[in-house]
């Protein structure tokens, strides 16, 4: 499975799009993160538990959006974007879309 941000592919045309597919996540925050970043926040710095977090929720989200894009018999996901919202005050939504398309090699 290709994967790009870009419309297209080097070496190849899209032979047919196939739709939109996304992969989405919701993660909240727990006491425990929230006390170790309550108090990092005191000194400055990264807080390390939001970075794995997000990092994490991201892996997820583009995971679900490749199988998505194989369940349509995708070869490829073109324009990939993540967009992030806050769903509420201690949740936020990481989604990862783009255009599933098959391909053909340009000759």
């Amino acid at each position: 499975m290709i994967l790009t941000t870009t419309e297209e592919v080097p070496g190849y045309a899209v032979g047919e799009i196939l739709g939109v597919v996304f992969g989405n996540t919701v993660r909240t925050k727990n006491v425990g993160r929230d006390i170790t970043a309550g108090l990092k926040s005191l000194v400055g710095g990264e807080l390390q538990e939001y970075t794995t977090m997000l990092a994490d929720a991201r892996t997820e989200a583009y995971n679900r959006m490749v199988n998505s894009a194989r369940d349509l018999g995708a070869d490829a996901v073109v324009n990939v974007r993540f967009a992030t919202s806050q769903t509420m005050a201690t949740a936020a939504e990481l989604l990862a879309y783009g255009t599933a398309v098959k391909l053909v090699p340009r000759k």
